[in-house]
């Protein structure tokens, strides 16, 4: 069994069916048993500055099986792709930009993994709110 927990965000275009689309998409790439979402959370972007605000959402999968995480990464990079997301979420000087869709892996399993392509529990939840919100809504004791 496993249990992992996104925040899906977007501050381009209509960013609530985005994030919808998103889901169903995930959902039926990881088949989980059990599929939470917490209310959408609005806010101003992190780390850079736009007039456009993000809207993001937490979801927490649960499936019967253990998942790889390295397997959900591919999964949620292959709906960014879909969802027309080629363009990276940072410019070249490593600031960040507006995008259709971002999806963070928060935690798979309270695993710790530090690697170049992933690292678990995601290092910089703690300092945003639009994470943390929806996290403890969906898991009110988790250990932030």
């Amino acid at each position: 069994m496993s249990t992992v927990h996104l925040n899906i965000g977007s501050n381009l275009g209509d960013s609530r069916a985005i994030i919808a689309r998103s889901i169903a998409m995930i959902a039926r790439a990881l088949a989980p048993a059990r599929l939470d979402l917490s209310d959408y959370v609005t806010s101003p972007p992190w780390g850079y500055e736009s007039p456009h605000p993000f809207t993001n959402r937490g979801v927490m999968i649960t499936t019967e099986r253990v998942l790889d995480p390295m397997d959900v990464l591919r999964a949620t990079q292959a709906v960014e792709q879909a969802l027309g997301a080629a363009t990276p979420h940072r410019n070249s000087d490593g600031s960040y930009r507006d995008r259709l869709i971002d999806i963070d892996i928060i935690d798979i399993d309270r695993l710790h993994i530090h690697t170049q392509q992933l690292t678990l529990p995601h290092p910089r939840m703690a300092q945003r709110p639009f994470v943390t919100g929806p996290l403890l809504q969906l898991e009110p004791g988790y250990p932030l």
